[in-house]
């Protein structure tokens, strides 16, 4: 079976000889990490409760080329983002509102802390490290605050970099509870481990489905759609990315972690009412059974939370086995009424992206669509029969310009409606 489209020689060339300049060494020494983004096609929001999710990566994400520095300096530069970002391995890291106001005020601030981050994981685990990288990291244009866990993939590229330099053998599980630690406790967001499992475990077109309250996970492979198994299914779909150009970060917004904290309150609520109020307050601890006899209990608030855990879970489920056996367009519904029930019960999502998601659902040959990430900015994912994706790409820009029309100016019109397919793990090459 052929691997993924990305990244071609090209970037890898390129991205090469910038690092061979910064660090005055040659290219065969350059490593270069790349580390995928990622689409949930089922499971959204359920991760921080233990829920059970699916997730791929896909053909696009960060590349990180770098050297090991010889000494413990660490000195980075962006494709995106103006300035230099300078520090040593052996300088102790704080959780980024630890941090000092004056650090937070240069132009390295807005994009070196995902490295510092990195380090305070690591330096978290009691993991010294003797030397730092001399790297340049680059992302597709337009594609960061998109909802497809740029974070998490910044983060995991700047690990496996730190990792290679020090000559550390560590274990994807192992990184995605490092990730874990630069998303909850260096930047306080209180997020689940989908998105750096997705990155860390994924598969060139296979579906991983992992159980957030054992870590247990599993790839559902390709199904066998013929004589030609190898390529149909490379034929059969299309991912659809639509951007909306709504940006900002998710921990400067106190939504996701109140739906986060509403989600424990339900699950307090029912553990209570089950005689099993000493169990962690997590919906994955209240059995389905539980759920039903004394949902009635819940305040709307916390019922429509509910519900859409123990739905999304169902939805899971059924999801997995139309996957493995092909049949795309009942995963799609499956994928539309995820989005809906985040729209009325996980209560997420901005006027933009609703619109937009519409329109996905409107477009020719779409098997279903939802908005991607915590859904408060970003983009929405579809999944699209191959034959129609150019001109679903086509339709759903000319109709979202027509109901967002100064949303959509800001977008480039060549990248805000993307096709992508699924893509690898993150790797050191």
């Amino acid at each position: 079976m052929a691997g993924s489209s990305w990244p071609c020689e090209t970037q890898l060339s390129g991205l090469r000889q910038t690092v061979s300049e910064m660090a005055g060494t040659g290219t065969k020494e350059v490593r270069v990490v790349v580390s995928p983004y990622r689409i949930c096609p089922l499971g959204a929001h359920i991760d921080h409760q233990g829920g059970t999710v699916s997730a791929m990566a896909i053909n696009k994400g960060i590349l990180l080329g770098f050297v090991p520095s010889g000494d413990t300096q660490v000195i980075l530069r962006s494709g995106q983002f103006k300035g230099e970002c300078r520090f040593r391995v052996d300088e102790v890291q704080f959780p980024w509102k630890s941090a000092t106001v004056a650090s937070k005020t240069d132009e390295e601030s807005k994009w070196g802390s995902y490295a510092r981050g990195a380090l305070y994981a690591l330096q978290s685990r009691q993991i010294s490290l003797a030397q730092g990288i001399i790297g340049y990291i680059s992302g597709p244009d337009g594609m960061d605050s998109s909802g497809l866990s740029s974070s998490a993939a910044v983060g995991v590229a700047y690990l496996l970099a730190l990792e290679t330099a020090n000559n550390l053998t560590v274990s994807p599980e192992e990184n995605i509870e490092y990730d874990r630690l630069i998303e909850n406790e260096f930047w306080g967001l209180r997020n689940g481990i989908l998105d750096q499992s997705a990155i860390l475990l994924s598969s060139y077109g296979c579906l991983l489905c992992m159980n957030c309250k054992t870590k247990e996970h599993n790839l559902i492979h390709p199904p066998k759609l013929g004589e030609n198994h190898d390529t149909e299914w490379q034929e059969a779909y299309k991912i659809l990315l639509a951007f909306s150009g709504l940006k900002h970060n998710l921990t400067v917004n106190p939504g996701y972690n109140h739906r986060v904290a509403e989600c424990r309150e339900a699950a307090t609520v029912l553990l209570s009412a089950s005689g099993d109020g000493a169990a962690e307050p997590l919906l994955s601890n209240v059995d389905p059974e539980v759920y039903q006899t004394h949902k009635h209990i819940l305040e709307p608030t916390l019922a429509k939370r509910a519900e859409h855990y123990f739905s999304e879970n169902m939805r899971v489920s059924k999801g997995l086995k139309a996957w493995a056996s092909g049949r795309f367009k009942d995963f799609g519904m499956l994928i539309s009424e995820s989005g809906l029930s985040s729209i009325e019960n996980y209560e997420c999502g901005s006027e933009p992206l609703i619109q937009l998601r519409e329109i996905l659902l409107r477009a020719p040959g779409v098997y279903g669509a939802r908005f991607s990430g915590a859904g408060f900015r970003g983009c929405c994912v579809a999944l699209v029969d191959t034959d129609h994706a150019k001109e679903a790409a086509s339709f759903v820009r000319e109709e979202y310009s027509k109901v967002q029309p100064e949303l959509a100016s800001q977008l480039n019109q060549d990248t805000a409606v993307m096709i992508c397919e699924t893509g690898d793990c993150a790797r050191v090459i």
